[in-house]
């Protein structure tokens, strides 16, 4: 019997988010968990035979719980959480699923360490990264990590609160990638709109 139970373990999901946002506002994007309504049209995004899938800062497993009612089998997805209580959070929360304490920038190696890629690379990666709020060079390093472990037509799925895309139009064009906007979930606090990137198909400017 666990004498000392983690804090996380019966608080409602709000109350957790919020209190690490607390802890630590710079590496957490919002104040509250993502909207189940965000989530579903994030999942919306994926391609239609999508079937291995990597999500980027999992927080409080929102919209991993939506890729698997979605379809995706457990063990075709991998869950990448850098704050290391709602890491242990999700590893309750989802037994069946990879989840790694591990950065985004480390992605291919953290890929590679849960077997997710021996059957082929993957279809999609769908992330709840703060994009708008890191660096262009950050931005770059994880681009470039989640188009390392997609196939060549994967597609890369952010959500941002700003007016704007998430990434800056220059990592976008460096990378050789398109941007394409999707929906905007109005009950999500704040109201969040879906990007899509993808692979570009032919070598014009952007």
């Amino acid at each position: 019997m666990d004498s000392h139970p983690s804090p996380l373990r019966d608080e409602p999901l709000g109350w957790t988010f919020f209190r690490q946002w607390l802890k630590s506002p710079l590496s957490i994007a919002a104040i509250s968990p993502s909207s189940r309504q965000l989530a579903r049209q994030m999942v919306a995004e994926l391609p239609v035979d999508a079937r291995r899938v990597i999500e980027l800062g999992g927080g409080t497993g929102v919209i991993t719980q939506a890729l698997l009612d979605h379809g995706i089998a457990a063990d075709q997805l991998l869950v990448l959480e850098l704050n290391p209580e709602l890491h242990d959070h999700l590893r309750r929360r989802f037994p069946q699923v990879a989840v790694a304490c591990a950065d985004a920038c480390d992605l291919p190696e953290v890929a590679r360490r849960a077997g997710l890629l021996a059957d082929g690379p993957a279809d999609a990666v769908v992330s709840g990264l703060g994009m708008l709020s890191m660096p262009r060079a950050t931005q770059r390093r994880i681009l470039q990590a989640a188009f390392d472990v997609l196939r060549p037509d994967g597609r890369f799925i952010q959500f941002t609160y700003g007016p704007a895309g998430p990434v800056a139009g220059e990592v976008v064009a460096d990378l050789g990638l398109v941007a394409r906007r999707g929906n905007l979930a109005w009950w999500n606090i704040p109201p969040a709109t879906v990007y899509v990137y993808t692979r570009r198909t032919d070598r014009s400017p952007a």
